[in-house]
């Protein structure tokens, strides 16, 4: 056995039984805790064994993000591709399109581009279309993806690279349709995943030459943000391949557990892969019971307002109610009746209290008629931007697990409370303290490429309720930090089902963690983001060197994952 003490100024183990210590023992081979407590009671449990000293870090376990889609992140979010949403720094039209000069002007003649992250909402952008683009762009192929993932943009390069005869697209693929001029000659634009992907995924091998190198830098950007695990939840099979090349690589950062679509006629079979459980398990099935608040495609009992946001967005004030419903009850149950009595999680994404409330029913049925009421059957509801606080406290009473994106109340809270919503829905858009109260297991998560994964704004945002622009609404949302630091720790493992392995800094547990350079509990609670740093992670035991893990990857044959990429990006929206 090879070990190693760590020491740290202070150790957040977010283990109830014992809060706080001083260094912890690290067996390097298995990669897991073998002591907990002070320098003194370590040294004598391991005597003669090296100590590490962090000096003034403060050590808590790894931070975990149980919903998000890794390797679409990487393709969408990481260069070659540009990503201009407005929370990396292109809060209005005019960053964009200043964006859009600086790419023209640097990158090479005629070779595509493809950017990432438009939100009209936000940046108050245009509608693009090929003639607004071909101003912008007039050799180059060039697609810009709206940043709800329903829709795409593209210039007159692109429709050389699809063969379009006269400009024309081919008839609208299912459920999908291309924007067509009065003439019938594309517009420039494309709607929902099958018209999407058929403009995107030509381009998207032109431009990403390496796509396990692009997911190997967001596995970085993750690990930058203190995060040692994640999830896809929207996981195919046709994507294992880059999951087992980055697990296979030394110094891989992140654990990540799969939730394949209930589409898939694979859905509930077991994993086979060579990579480890430990670093890709499959954890349940991902159902979409509606769409999203962004775009008018949830399934709510509120109405949007008329405003010069949701018009600027095209949303109506009647798109409301079951409009937004994916399923029927009768579908939806039929789908539980199918996949639910099969022992993996059940996972649904829904925004709207009428989605809500077909799930929730939908649930309890499958759930008593399988014999799992009252057992610990780990099924997990996701978003739940409109929630209702019943809602909340019948998830909570059923044992459904509620993962909430925070990310919506923090990014559209200003917008939500009185320009999307009536103030008596926007202002409660994300139900934290209701959730809490109610006694759910609660976890947050950013459904990155949504939106960045940063962990630390998130802590910020549930204890204050407040937006980036400094303005607080629904107060009576707020918790403790103790609260928020477990939804993105133990909690969010027991979410993912593995809190005996994560989660908490325990004997037994992985030695996973992140070194943080000052104490959350002695900064104000509206500057955790800001006079907190993440200052390092560390992997079963081993601190983490992003630079050299991506260089590693960057080696390589791309040719194997090209394929992995195609299936990623056919799924863009469905977060």
């Amino acid at each position: 056995m090879t070990r190693v003490i760590v020491k740290a100024a202070t150790i957040i183990t977010i283990d109830p039984a014992n809060p706080r210590a001083e260094a912890v023992v690290v067996d390097t081979e298995s990669g897991k805790v073998t002591a907990v407590g002070s320098l003194a009671q370590c040294q004598q449990l391991a005597p003669g064994v090296d100590v590490t000293d962090l000096g003034d870090t403060v050590l808590l376990p790894g931070f975990i993000d149980p919903h998000s889609h890794p390797v679409l992140s990487g393709l969408v979010t990481q260069p070659p591709v540009h990503w201009i949403a407005p929370f990396v720094g292109f809060p209005t039209f005019a960053d964009v399109e200043a964006e859009f000069t600086r790419v023209e002007k640097t990158t090479e003649a005629g070779r595509p581009v493809i950017f990432c992250g438009l939100d009209r909402m936000l940046q108050g952008a245009p509608v693009l279309d090929r003639e607004e683009l071909d101003r912008y762009f007039p050799q180059r192929p060039v697609v810009v993806m709206d940043d709800s993932g329903h829709e795409v943009y593209f210039n007159s390069g692109v429709i050389k690279v699809l063969g379009w005869a006269d400009g024309t697209p081919p008839a609208d693929p299912p459920a999908s349709r291309y924007g067509r001029t009065s003439d019938g000659s594309s517009d420039g634009r494309a709607f929902e995943t099958g018209a999407v992907a058929s403009v995107l995924m030509p381009v998207a091998r032109m431009v990403v030459e390496n796509p396990a190198h692009s997911v190997a830098q967001w596995y970085s950007a993750l690990a930058g943000y203190g995060l040692t695990a994640s999830s896809d939840h929207a996981y195919a099979s046709g994507l294992l391949p880059i999951y087992e090349e980055l697990a296979a690589t030394e110094g891989c950062p992140v654990r990540v557990s799969l939730y394949e679509v209930a589409t898939s006629p694979t859905c509930t079979d077991a994993l086979s892969s060579k990579a480890p459980a430990s670093m890709v398990e499959k954890r349940g099935i991902k159902l979409w019971a509606d769409g999203s608040p962004w775009v008018g495609t949830m399934a709510a009992s509120f109405p949007y307002l008329d405003s010069p946001v949701t018009r600027t967005a095209q949303i109506s004030p009647t798109a409301t109610y079951d409009a937004g419903l994916n399923y029927s009850r009768q579908q939806f149950d039929e789908v539980l009746d199918t996949h639910g009595g099969k022992g993996l999680q059940v996972s649904t994404h829904v925004n709207g209290d009428v989605g809500i409330d077909l799930v929730l029913d939908a649930y309890e049925r499958a759930l008593s008629k399988n014999g799992l009421i009252g057992s610990d059957h780990r099924w997990r509801i996701e978003h739940l931007g409109g929630a209702r606080a019943d809602q909340l406290e019948r998830a909570a009473a059923l044992g459904v697990s509620t993962s909430l994106g925070l990310f919506q109340f923090i990014f559209w809270g200003d917008l939500t409370d009185g320009q999307i919503f009536p103030p008596e829905i926007g202002s409660q858009w994300i139900r934290v303290g209701d959730a809490v109260r109610a006694g759910a297991v609660v976890s947050f998560h950013n459904d990155a490429p949504v939106t960045p994964p940063n962990v630390l704004l998130n802590l910020q945002t549930a204890v204050t309720r407040r937006t980036p622009s400094g303005a607080q609404h629904g107060p009576e949302q707020i918790v403790s930090l103790d609260d928020a630091l477990k939804a993105h720790t133990i909690n969010a493992a027991h979410t993912l089902g593995r809190e005996h392995e994560i989660g908490s800094i325990e004997v037994g547990k992985f030695a996973d963690f992140v070194e943080l350079s000052r104490d959350p509990y002695t900064v104000a609670p509206e500057k955790i983001a800001t006079d907190v740093t993440v200052t390092g992670t560390w992997l079963a035991g081993s601190r983490v060197d992003r630079d050299a893990f991506v260089a590693r990857v960057a080696g390589v044959d791309p040719e194997p994952h090209h394929a992995a990429a195609a299936e990623a990006l056919k799924s863009r929206h469905a977060c």
